[in-house]
């Protein structure tokens, strides 16, 4: 059997890892989009290094773009095989996908108007929302704990991994022959003890292991502690200076998180009188769709809906839908929150809000979840003095904060924790990807120290022989 990296090797985002078995069956585990890449990341998303056609099963960890972005394209690509995941994800893949057609479509119309300016030909974007659409025929949902036989050759079944609204953790038992193997792969790893979901949960032993590295150097700050911080950035904000808090977050997990952390703040009578707008429609899809899948959430926010049977919703949290009423936020002089998407602040409502307000002092940004190190969000994270909006060049004067323990990623004692599960002179091969290389060598010797051993970090397209 062989086993491919296609994406996120050595890197965190285009995970894409392709599985042929000795029959010849093909299967890819995630099939998703690089992000935040510059000017490289439209080539990188175009040339998948395999032929979608031959591909039989997709297997989705989660909805998260950067795993699941690309489907879309491998349909337009003639790929008809089936797409095997949880219901929660499958119903986030259906508004998930549709919305990154729609910004594509959007994004190459722009272009194509300075390419006709420049006496140059069009480019088509890389799907459309007709073909996002399109390609959720291919999607089959699978409940966690409950195997999926593919073929009689291969059984899969997913294990709640914590991350967002249904993620999991695949388990594959492939027949090689004679012998069985068994592969775990992780897909991302959430954190223990949060607010609406479940822990991470285990798995049965495998033989090789494909585990997400994401902050493999880094240790969180408490979800407590994180509360209190948003509340002093919403009081130091919109109290003390009169400004706009502004928290540019991913739709699907991150936003519902901020929006519940609030609820909480003001069911507590703590959070001053301003009022709190999600605009993202996105978003509010997402939150929406959150409502329908309490099978996910954890004991404490089921709890804490006996006395509040609406986390996500408060008198003066407003969800905005119109374009018109995103633009109506800009005009406003009144002080008010504004959680918005992209998280990473390179696409979405966001970086109308940043272009209009970055240049004043009483403004915060408060970026709660990771930025890829070339994305508008790490510069002006790192502290730019300067970042260009739109083409536009903008100073940056706004108040910078950060909360990286709201992040849906394990640090790397939650992510050892999570493998304890697993004896590990029983694990073959762990191998280490969706991860910066510096921070997987780091990683690496964290686990070395605790006893783990062959532990590998694949380069691109790199091929392994299980």
């Amino acid at each position: 059997m062989k086993l491919q990296f296609m994406g996120a090797a050595r890197e965190v985002t285009g995970s894409k890892h392709l599985i042929t078995t000795k029959k010849g069956l093909k299967i890819l585990l995630d099939c998703g989009m690089y992000q935040g890449k510059g000017l490289e990341t439209d080539a990188m998303n175009r040339d998948l290094g395999f032929d979608p056609t031959e591909i039989d099963y997709l297997i989705l960890s989660h909805a998260h773009i950067d795993h699941s972005g690309l489907i879309p394209y491998i349909y337009k690509l003639g790929f008809r095989g089936t797409v095997l995941c949880t219901p929660a994800t499958r119903d986030l893949c259906a508004i998930m996908l549709a919305d990154a057609g729609r910004i594509q479509e959007a994004d190459v119309h722009t272009f194509n108007k300075k390419l006709k300016e420049q006496h140059k030909d069009p480019v088509e974007p890389i799907y459309t929302e007709k073909e996002a659409q399109e390609c959720m025929h291919c999607f089959i949902s699978v409940p966690y704990h409950k195997p999926f036989n593919i073929e009689g050759e291969v059984t899969v079944e997913f294990y709640d991994a914590g991350h967002i609204l249904g993620s999991s953790c695949v388990y594959l038992k492939i027949r090689d022959g004679r012998r069985i193997i068994k592969l775990g792969y992780t897909g991302d790893i959430g954190r223990y003890s949060k607010h609406i979901l479940k822990d991470p949960e285990p798995f049965p032993q495998v033989d090789y292991l494909i585990m997400e590295s994401t902050y493999g150097d880094r240790i969180h700050d408490t979800l407590k502690d994180a509360e209190q911080e948003l509340l002093m950035a919403v009081l130091d904000t919109c109290t003390k200076k009169k400004g706009k808090l502004i928290i540019p977050s991913f739709a699907v997990g991150r936003a519902q998180e901020i929006i519940y952390a609030l609820d909480r703040l003001e069911h507590a009578e703590l959070l001053p009188d301003i009022d709190v707008f999600v605009d993202s429609p996105l978003s509010i899809s997402a939150t929406n769709i959150m409502r329908l899948h309490t099978e996910c959430f954890g004991q404490p926010i089921l709890d804490y809906m006996k006395k509040d049977p609406d986390p996500f919703g408060f008198d003066r949290l407003q969800y905005i839908q119109s374009v018109e009423a995103s633009k109506e936020l800009n005009l406003r002089h009144k002080p008010c929150v504004i959680i918005s998407a992209s998280g990473m602040m390179e696409a979405g409502r966001v970086k109308h809000h940043l272009a209009n307000h970055i240049e004043d002092p009483s403004t915060t940004i408060l970026c709660v979840g990771y930025c890829e190190p070339k994305t508008l969000g790490a510069k002006i994270m790192r502290g730019d003095k300067e970042v260009s909006i739109f083409g536009h060049p903008h100073e940056v004067r706004a108040e910078l904060r950060r909360i990286e323990s709201l992040s849906g990623h394990g640090d790397y004692k939650e992510m050892m924790k999570y493998i304890d599960c697993q004896n590990k002179r029983k694990v073959k091969t762990l191998f280490l990807v969706h991860g910066e290389e510096q921070t997987q060598l780091n990683f690496r010797d964290t686990l070395l120290k605790a006893g783990w051993r062959n532990i590998e970090i694949p380069e691109f397209r790199q091929e392994v022989e299980l």
